[in-house]
């Protein structure tokens, strides 16, 4: 069984599912997604949890970066339509909006899969990787909290 989770709800897209509630008995006791959203997961057969991706750049990659974006961001997208992209984007290696030619120190990225094992297998097929960008990659369990 896949998960299953309720159309259009906030929740199914940014949270797992573990324990088994009927999401009409939470509507009628007047929670919303939004309530529930920071500490509820329901299960629906579907044994997934989120884990934080964190690559660290190399020196002077910004060339590589640049060259591997498309790719990257393509994996980045198939993750947020499945549902299971909580957030990803680049730490810029100076305090600015656009670092320019610094470039920058690396990126996060939090989403959802099935172990920890899975997500670093997805993590070691980015195409920074590939391309030399990251240097190192660290992958580790993460329990969002507030929003």
């Amino acid at each position: 069984m896949g998960c299953v989770q309720p159309a259009g709800s906030a929740i199914g897209r940014r949270f797992s599912w573990r324990y088994r509630v009927r999401w009409r008995d939470l509507g009628d006791a007047g929670w919303g997604p939004d309530t529930i959203a920071s500490s509820l997961f329901i299960e629906s057969g579907c044994e997934r949890m989120w884990y934080a991706i964190e690559g660290h750049d190399g020196p002077d990659v910004l060339a590589q970066r640049v060259q591997a974006r498309p790719q990257h961001l393509a994996r980045l997208t198939a993750l947020r339509d499945e549902g299971r992209l909580l957030l990803a984007g680049p730490c810029p290696a100076i305090d600015a909006e656009d670092p320019g030619p610094a470039g920058f120190s690396g990126s996060i990225v939090i989403a959802e899969f099935a172990s920890l094992a899975a997500a670093r297998e997805w993590a070691d097929a980015d195409p920074y990787i590939a391309a030399g960008v990251y240097q190192r990659v660290d992958v580790r369990p993460f329990r969002p909290v507030l929003p």
